[in-house]
């Protein structure tokens, strides 16, 4: 009898630590995607197959989440992986809003696919330039939405703040395309992969113009290294007969920098290895290579990833 409840104590035991928050049997990794609805959480399916094959005993569970909370969950230990906005990643290593101290146990694992975030203008506006919005009526989206920081900076690297225009928060892409169809609104600001629908809609019944943000970039660096300059290719919107530059941030994969170095070395050789089942779920991954998985994105990488990194070449 004795023997018995010894071995319900135990599995009691093991159950209750496999199920509280921040514990994770020795064999089972926490992947947090996002809401139901989003990308991430198929992706995270895949990612689930792909690990669970490569790594024998492993067992990858995931949950909901967003990036801002991935992060987080991660940096808690209450998950080993999740994924992430660059740009929001990098303000959790610097402890900056909406973080309120620094994130010290996230490392990258792999940059998976960019964004875009995008200044379109009515054509007929004579806006060439962000110096241009002076005095102009712009849509935005609601106050800490990741494009609206960015409309932001984006300003301040040219002197200006919403105190130089007519700023119109707004809760949807179809609610700020509304103003501009109707002029009360000449620019609209939006982070999101290309070609976004909304600007399509709105190129549908006027003619626009995308600014070219490139000479902005060095200053959004100093701002937050996470930026980069990414290509809208010419003919991605109606008239738009050249590429323009604009300033971009990545969909990544961070993990707990806890996690053994070869397991993560591992890892992230499958991902390479198995692009194109990635790129099944999100056609924006189909041109990804080791070194496009391994851009500085100003954060650091897990030591496993660096050695998979350094052993193909895709960094010195």
């Amino acid at each position: 009898m004795k023997l018995t409840s010894t071995f319900v104590f135990a599995g009691i035991g093991l159950v209750a630590a496999v199920g509280m928050p921040g514990i994770a049997a020795a064999d089972t990794m926490r992947l947090m995607t996002g809401p139901q609805g989003g990308v991430w959480v198929p992706l995270g399916g895949q990612l689930k197959d792909m690990f669970e094959k490569a790594i024998p005993g492993l067992t990858v569970q995931t949950l909901p989440g967003a990036g801002i909370a991935n992060v987080r969950g991660v940096d808690e230990g209450k998950a080993e992986i999740g994924f992430g906005n660059s740009i929001s990643t990098v303000d959790a290593l610097n402890g900056a809003p909406p973080f309120r101290q620094k994130a010290t146990n996230v490392c990258q694992l792999a940059t998976l696919y960019p964004q875009y975030f995008q200044v379109v203008v009515l054509a007929d506006a004579k806006i060439n330039s962000i110096k241009d919005l002076k005095g102009k009526s712009i849509a935005v989206q609601s106050r800490g939405n990741t494009a609206e920081v960015i409309s932001q900076h984006i300003l301040k690297v040219y002197g200006l703040s919403y105190n130089d225009m007519k700023v119109n928060f707004q809760n949807s892409y179809t609610d700020a395309i509304g103003l501009m169809k109707d002029g009360h609104a000449q620019v609209f600001t939006l982070g999101t992969t290309i070609p976004a629908s909304s600007v399509m809609d709105l190129a549908a019944g006027r003619d626009i113009k995308l600014l070219d943000l490139t000479d902005a970039l060095p200053e959004m660096k100093k701002i937050n290294p996470g930026y980069t300059r990414v290509t809208v290719p010419a003919n991605t919107y109606p008239k738009q007969d050249k590429d323009v530059g604009v300033i971009g941030y990545a969909t990544h994969l961070v993990v707990s920098c806890k996690l053994p170095e070869d397991r993560v070395y591992t890892m992230v050789k499958t991902m390479a290895a198995h692009i194109s089942d990635m790129a099944a779920i999100n056609k924006d991954i189909k041109n990804l290579t080791p070194k496009g998985m391994a851009e500085d994105i100003g954060v650091p990488f897990h030591p496993g990833a660096r050695k998979f990194y350094k052993e193909v070449g895709a960094i010195m």
